[in-house]
């Protein structure tokens, strides 16, 4: 990175932003800037196939509704596009792309850093007199990232300098995939700038498109962590939670009553047990890790975390088998999406449940009447039944289980039971969404 004195920025408002990604977080991002009054927003995304979808006003992860995108869309405000010349002079450009990790549980920088020679292809080509723009990055990091491999990467497809030609500022994403309450336009927003003046720019910025309010943090690096730390720290609640369950589990103890009983004190922290799936928690504590491991220190609770979150499909498929008992049982997993009601498959653990119970002799059908069957086939070469399965059908089965709580499932009655389950038949329950469903006398229930 440059050592020159940064350039001072012009004092004038922010008009045109550019975003990077029209995921679950840039597209609602863009819906959210598009309404704050900005002259343009331009909505690129590596993927024409999406670029098309959302030009015609749908959005399959559904965090945009129809007529919200319809409306953006005709206003002309916001633009669509898998052409990066639309990119070309804007003030601020946002980067909303996903930090997966690899096979070996490191940082996977491909997408950020294809993001980032995207934008310096852009400023290559940039008018000299022109302000210098603002590359913003949202996308989950560890300290230092933005800084040390997002600004050499821009420079060195650019050719220009950071802190002179353009600026870097980071401004953590805190999408929650379904959570119609805590939107990007209501929750408060963390920024952090190259300089004062880019957070000021980027407060006034983002301040338009929330009424959370905006948080600025000390620096960049500062605001990196605190994200970071937002996931992992869930993440280890659950992993907590996710222990306990097998603990008690070997006691003869259900967890959701310990946790019935214990949610009773004022400060108890109502985390429940489950598969941790999901871009998100089920990654970030690892990019976590990495920093900790590059740093000379070893992060054992992270990692010890992670690794009892990353087991719990195949926990609950031994715990399912044995209670079980048949031999080469049929069973049907209801729910295979990482989130109830959600379309979301990112990292789902149910594929590792589908995959113990199949190691055990079980002959296991999917439903999942959320997700997309051909993302499921590419994503997990898995394949859902078309239907849940009625009394019409001809075999029922040995055992059901409960895997994720969609609406259409947790109102199951026991008719619906009779009509899945042979008589003596299993009924697993992961989430405890049929607790107060009385089940016909033949059938036996497990629940953790």
């Amino acid at each position: 990175m440059s050592a020159e004195p940064a350039h001072a920025l012009s004092p004038a408002a922010v008009e045109t932003v550019g975003i990077i990604g029209l995921g679950y977080v840039g597209l609602p991002l863009a819906m959210a800037l598009a309404k704050s009054g900005l002259r343009r927003v331009v909505g690129f995304d590596i993927d024409p196939a999406r670029v098309a979808e959302i030009a015609a006003g749908g959005d399959r992860t559904r965090e945009v509704d129809p007529p919200v995108l319809a409306a953006a869309n005709a206003a002309g405000i916001f633009a669509p596009t898998a052409d990066e010349q639309a990119l070309t002079d804007l003030d601020v450009y946002i980067l909303t792309v996903p930090t997966p990790v690899d096979s070996d549980k490191r940082p996977d920088f491909r997408p950020l850093e294809g993001a980032c020679r995207t934008v310096g292809s852009i400023l290559k080509r940039r008018s000299a007199t022109a302000a210098p723009p603002i590359v913003v990055v949202e996308s989950t990091v560890y300290p230092g990232v933005t800084e040390d491999i997002c600004g050499p990467a821009i420079e060195e497809a650019s050719g220009r300098r950071a802190g002179i030609d353009f600026f870097l500022g980071y401004s953590p994403e805190r999408i929650n995939p379904g959570d119609r309450t805590h939107t990007v336009d209501r929750i408060m927003k963390v920024v952090a700038g190259q300089t004062p003046e880019v957070a000021e720019r980027l407060k006034l910025l983002y301040g338009r498109a929330t009424t959370g309010g905006i948080f600025i943090a000390r620096n960049i690096r500062t605001a990196e962590a605190a994200k970071v730390i937002e996931n992992a720290q869930r993440d280890l609640n659950v992993a907590f939670v996710n222990e306990v369950t097998m603990i008690f589990g070997r006691l003869g103890i259900s967890i959701y009553d310990v946790l019935e009983t214990a949610r009773t004190k004022w400060n108890f922290l109502d985390f429940r047990p489950g598969l941790v799936g999901g871009h998100c928690i089920g990654v970030d504590p690892f990019y976590l890790a990495s920093a900790a491991q590059a740093a000379g220190h070893e992060p054992e609770i992270i990692l010890a975390g992670r690794r009892i979150n990353d087991g719990m499909g195949d926990y609950f498929a031994g715990r399912i088998a044995e209670q079980c008992g048949a031999r080469q049982a049929r069973t049907l997993v209801l729910g295979l999406t990482f989130k109830e009601n959600l379309p979301d498959l990112r990292n789902s653990k149910v594929a590792d449940l589908v995959q113990g119970l199949r190691a055990r002799g079980h002959a296991v059908d999917i439903h999942d009447p959320h997700a997309d069957p051909a993302q499921v086939q590419a994503n997990f070469t898995l394949t859902l039944l078309p239907r849940l399965p009625s009394a019409d059908d001809l075999d029922a089965y040995d055992c059901l289980v409960g895997a994720v709580p969609h609406d259409a499932y947790r109102g199951f009655t026991p008719a619906h039971f009779a009509a899945l389950v042979k008589p003596g038949g299993l009924v697993a329950d992961i989430k405890g969404m049929w607790r107060s469903v009385e089940l016909p006398d033949s059938f036996r229930r497990w629940q953790p």
